[in-house]
């Protein structure tokens, strides 16, 4: 029974490191027609398998957006009962360009890695650049854009599919799912989990949890690489516009700068650590400030009147309502104290004994903002504005396209300083843990907790549970059906539609984790996956997850 199982590891490793390398080699950045046509490559490669030539009609793809039309791949493989666990991940790539000269080789594995060791040998190397040279010497990593996020995970995802249909009466089902634009705005997870409940109902389906694929970064010996996720970081990209009263540089008391309102509400956000979210033992990053620009567009020796900045807000246990109610009052109290301040620096200025009274501001959510235009303008002023946003739509700069949406809406509202509008200015992605999913995740974890022990131990290595997964990911997406109060919050007050999600009613929830490979420098040049993890342990440790899952949930 052992050199069975054995047998199966050397041959669901040759079959996820064949996988992974072809893959690769199939060009998908976001965006491009090469990211429209994986899903049919893919979909023509499961469909030459044994099972799926038997099955063809468990094998499809189903839009996700897009012109050309992306399209997600679904693969099913039948046991017995309705339990079903889905297994997801995505097929798209950040760009090739921060490759250089070597461009041409990023999606060839083989061809890249040695490439890369020539580079690296012939010149001077800082840290970061010996660290990635001594890998590929060492032959345990392999370089390629998306061979590490995540066509590797992919692949263990199908290896350990292909080993669930192999099993001579197999329990439960898996349903295997990849989908493009997870770089982007998620829009292929989001396009599954509309259609799932139609899925799951047109093959008779319970879903009772899932496996998201993706990988993660270790810069040490690879522990903190070889872990399951239990859940995934929140993230809002909150913004502030900010109107002044503009005045001649020359007598800067008769006006307020929007300058020094922004300013204020920099210092109070910026890398703040009583911003931070403690929650599952572990802390979330403190938020950062990631733009601030001046809109004017001419020089002049007049104080600004308008100054935007947005803000990139990491959360592991704030809710959207109360992130967005906080992020409101740090901004006014900002305000207030900048305007306190230039209040004093004045009357200091005029010899006053005593300070002159500080102007009143207003902050307003965008959803204030719009029915301020609207009853100042009529549905005309709104329009003008849509029409905006539609010259807008195909640009991939989130905070460019909100920061003009909300510019115009300012004018049509007619809005005089000191104010500052308030809203979301890109995609927000809801903050998941299996603890959220309440005795249905603390089963999946105690499952885990066996497969996990059982293979390290078959393999020689630790496999850990980590609580967050630090980088964005269609996690928050996947299985996770959000309160309506909250998307609710978030829809009014994010003035690009497309970065706005509205889960429909009936959204499944369940359970997921992350069990991915793990790699150094993803989205960057050297970019590489450790091989003898990904290859071997993972493929494993999917299909243990996977079939214990499925067991545990019949026995009961």
């Amino acid at each position: 029974m052992a050199s069975t199982a054995s047998n199966e590891n050397r041959v669901s490793a040759s079959r996820t490191s064949e996988l992974a390398l072809e893959m690769t080699r199939w060009p998908s950045v976001s965006g491009t027609p090469g990211e429209a046509e994986f899903s049919e490559r893919l979909h023509a490669l499961l469909a030459q398998t044994p099972y799926f030539q038997d099955h063809p009609d468990q094998l499809l793809t189903f839009d996700s957006h897009g012109d050309p039309m992306t399209r997600n791949v679904a693969a099913l493989v039948r046991g017995c009962g309705r339990e079903t666990i889905v297994l997801a991940g995505h097929f798209d790539t950040v760009s090739i360009d921060n490759y250089g000269t070597l461009a041409p080789l990023a999606i060839e594995p083989e061809g890249l890695t040695k490439a890369l060791v020539a580079e690296l040998s012939a010149r001077p190397r800082n840290p970061a650049e010996e660290k990635a040279l001594a890998d590929l010497l060492g032959g345990d990593f392999i370089a390629g854009r998306g061979l590490l996020d995540m066509k590797s995970g992919l692949a263990a995802g199908i290896a350990a599919m292909e080993r669930f249909a192999a099993l001579p009466a197999p329990v439960g089902n898996i349903l295997f799912i990849a989908t493009p634009d997870e770089e982007v705005l998620s829009r292929g997870m989001r396009s599954v989990r509309d259609a799932l409940p139609a899925l799951a109902e047109r093959f008779g389906l319970d879903i009772v949890g899932g496996i998201n694929l993706d990988a993660s970064s270790c810069e040490r010996n690879g522990e903190e690489g070889r872990a399951v996720y239990l859940g995934s970081v929140g993230k809002f990209l909150p913004f502030a516009f900010v109107v002044g009263r503009p005045t001649h540089a020359g007598y800067p008391f008769d006006g307020i700068s929007a300058h020094r309102i922004a300013a204020e509400i920099v210092r109070a956000i910026d890398t703040n650590p009583a911003l931070c979210d403690e929650a599952f033992g572990e802390t979330s990053p403190a938020p950062v400030v990631l733009e601030v620009k001046d809109l004017r567009e001419s020089y002049d020796v007049t104080t600004p009147d308008r100054v935007w900045l947005a803000c990139n807000w990491l959360t592991h246990r704030r809710t959207a309502a109360g992130l967005f109610e906080e992020f409101a009052a740090i901004v006014g109290n900002a305000m207030a104290a900048a305007l306190g301040a230039q209040a004093e620096n004045r009357s200091k200025s005029t010899g006053d004994s005593a300070p002159s009274h500080a102007p009143a501001g207003r902050v307003l959510a965008y959803s204030e903002l719009v029915a301020i235009a609207r009853e100042r303008g009529g549905e005309t002023a709104i329009e003008r504005v849509r029409n905006i946003e539609r010259t807008l739509s195909g640009g991939d700069n989130p905070l460019a396209i909100t920061r003009e949406i909300v510019s115009a809406m300012v004018t049509e509202a007619g809005i005089v300083g000191p104010a500052v509008i308030v809203g979301l200015s890109s995609l927000h992605y809801p903050l998941v843990h299996l603890d959220r999913q309440g005795a249905a995740g603390r089963a999946m974890q105690e499952i885990l907790a066996s497969v996990m022990e059982r293979v390290a131990a078959r393999h020689d290595t630790t496999i850990k549970f980590k609580q967050i997964f630090a980088g964005i990911s269609d996690m928050s997406f996947f299985g996770h059906a959000p309160d309506a109060s909250e998307t609710d919050v978030l829809a009014v007050n994010t003035p690009a539609a497309v970065f706005s999600d509205t889960p429909p009613a009936g959204s499944l929830s369940f359970p997921v984790v992350n069990i991915g490979p793990w790699g150094r420098d993803y989205h960057q040049k050297w970019e590489r996956v450790h091989a003898p993890y990904t290859f071997t342990v993972l493929p494993d440790l999917v299909f243990e997850a996977a079939v214990a899952c499925l067991q545990a949930l019949r026995a009961r």
